[in-house]
């Protein structure tokens, strides 16, 4: 497994949860373990440092052995919050970002994102699955912050608004789209449960 130098991850466990009746999503237990763990245990082997960005919490999360961040905007603003304290808080320059429902992850993830992001001279590198794009899968340039806190100080918040204003690249998974299954309910829970991890 290849290690990408220079970046950093930062893990989104920062949300309400709404759609699990208010359970924190990093935390739900998947295979004897808090989704959040198999996040993290795809990601050690790819990136020189990993944060968690938890609003809520926060004790279970550090738990896990890494820093955890808390959104400098106040009130649940939505990833971009999230994605705007990680660049400030890191030491790299380039910043990986995945949600917390995110355990099919697979070893080379990294690596084929920072591929394209440097092939294309991108500023950033979006997941493709085949029919849509993941947002919150994606490798950023941290010299994007300036940009990002202007934009969230006019209000906006909507990520691929923000992305929109910037050379994006994207990157496809189509191959395996199981990668972005993610958990809103109770119900696909148990999906995820059956689904195969990639390898």
């Amino acid at each position: 497994m290849n290690r990408c130098r220079g970046v950093s991850a930062v893990i989104l466990a920062g949300g309400l949860g709404r759609r699990m009746g208010g359970e924190d999503k990093g935390l739900v237990t998947l295979r004897g373990q808090p989704m959040i763990r198999h996040v993290i245990q795809a990601l050690e082997p790819q990136v020189d440092e990993l944060l968690i960005s938890a609003n809520r919490n926060r004790e279970q999360y550090a738990a896990f052995g890494h820093p955890v961040i808390i959104d400098d905007m106040e009130g649940f603003q939505g990833p971009l919050a999230g994605i705007l304290t990680a660049m400030r808080r890191t030491r790299h320059p380039l910043l990986l970002v995945v949600p917390c429902d995110a355990p099919l992850l697979p070893a080379d993830f990294v690596t084929r994102l920072h591929d394209m992001l440097e092939y294309e001279n991108a500023d950033i590198a979006v997941s493709f699955d085949g029919e849509r794009l993941q947002p919150v899968h994606a490798l950023l340039s941290c010299h994007l912050k300036e940009d990002l806190e202007d934009f969230l100080a006019s209000g906006e918040r909507k990520i691929d608004r923000w992305y929109a204003r910037h050379h994006m690249v994207r990157v496809d998974f189509s191959r395996h789209p199981e990668i972005f299954f993610n958990v809103n309910t109770p119900n696909q829970l148990e999906r995820l449960e059956r689904v195969e991890m990639v390898k």
